[in-house]
């Protein structure tokens, strides 16, 4: 990050508190091993059981952060659930963005029919809501993290192919890019030289606010089963176990609020951080800005 950049970001409160934001978990993502040291060393996301009591118990010396049914510790969850939301998250961005990338470019360099198939596509996978075909294809494969990444990249990719299509046709007609021909530049070399360095912004811009939408759309599928497994460190699997004690017990409706707020405020935080990063970025990255 250069020093424009950081200066741009400290400026402005609201970039500066997105940047706090995401620093703060990428340091507990980083962090993991020591904060919440791996309850098993070949699946450090398996969260620990002290036992398989249905009711969940407050924040504790033992529990920091409480436990949720079946007593997996929230702390751990939460902690490892960080690593987890980094890795769903930027991995599916930059799948779903290597797609859209790829076929977008191709549609508007080649055109004619070209162009018109992997738009006719692109529209058709459009035509059916993200979320509920994410969950079709999730339930299709079956519920696992891989399968849930792949049913998420699957339908993430259309909005870069659409948005690198229409940057690469402004870009491909301009001056400089009528030069490179006349120099020589042919086929991909002009494509990938000269065209895409100029048309990725508004998709970068676009991905680092996709990041934060991304962990909550994989929370909503692990919630609904399709996605991580019962006691893998997830935040939205975290509240599926907390769907039950929502109404609190009897008369205290608050008895179980860190079951709730716990892992909701750690997907809260998390997504507000990206989503004001993600402006910051959008408003470095317009030339209008200076």
């Amino acid at each position: 990050m250069n020093n424009r950049i950081l200066k741009r970001i400290i400026k402005n409160k609201a970039s500066l508190a997105g940047f706090v934001l995401v620093a703060f978990f990428a340091l507990v993502a980083l962090l993991a091993p020591v904060l919440a040291p791996a309850a098993k060393a070949n699946d450090p996301y398996q969260i620990p059981q002290s036992s398989y009591d249905m009711t969940p118990q407050p924040p504790s010396a033992l529990h920091w952060l409480g436990t949720t049914e079946q007593q997996y510790d929230l702390y751990y969850g939460v902690v490892w659930g960080t690593r987890l939301a980094f890795k769903v998250g930027i991995s599916v961005t930059f799948f779903a963005f290597l797609i859209g990338l790829l076929l977008g470019a191709t549609a508007a360099y080649f055109g004619g029919k070209t162009d018109e198939l992997i738009m006719r596509f692109t529209d058709i996978v459009f035509a059916v809501p993200s979320l509920v075909l994410a969950m079709v294809i999730a339930a299709m494969l079956g519920p696992d993290l891989n399968n849930m990444m792949i049913a998420l990249t699957a339908v993430a990719w259309p909005s870069y192919a659409r948005l690198v299509r229409s940057d690469v046709l402004s870009v491909k007609n301009r001056d400089f890019v009528t030069a490179s021909r006349a120099l020589g530049a042919r086929g991909p070399r002009l494509l990938i030289k000269h065209i895409l360095p100029n048309s990725i912004y508004p998709s970068i811009v676009v991905a680092s606010l996709d990041i934060g939408y991304i962990v909550l759309t994989a929370a909503s599928l692990s919630f609904l089963g399709l996605g991580a497994q019962p006691g893998t460190a997830d935040w939205g699997q975290l509240i599926a176990m907390a769907r039950n004690w929502v109404l609190g017990d009897g008369g205290n409706t608050f008895a179980y609020w860190y079951t709730i707020v716990v892992p909701g405020g750690a997907i809260f935080l998390f997504v507000l951080g990206w989503n004001l990063l993600g402006d910051a970025f959008r408003d470095i990255l317009d030339p209008r800005q200076g």
